[in-house]
């Protein structure tokens, strides 16, 4: 997604709302994990709450370039 031009997202992002929502869950995953590295230490639970995000984030950014391979 890093070598498609800003434009070509920002255009996409306003005019799709699945990549738009996508976009946003990306974000919100990304505060997640953020919070998670930043503690001292993980649970075993924490590990696999950040291993799930992890998941879905990869899945959602992979579904965001798909979106963005048919419009550019």
């Amino acid at each position: 997604m890093e070598q498609v031009d800003r434009v070509v997202i920002e255009k996409v992002f306003n005019e799709n709302s699945r990549f738009r929502k996508l976009y946003e869950e990306h974000e919100l995953f990304e505060k997640e994990l953020q919070q998670l590295d930043d503690r001292p230490r993980l649970t075993p639970d924490d590990e696999i709450q950040r291993k799930k995000i992890q998941k879905f984030k990869l899945a959602g950014k992979d579904e965001m370039n798909k979106i963005l391979g048919r419009v550019s």
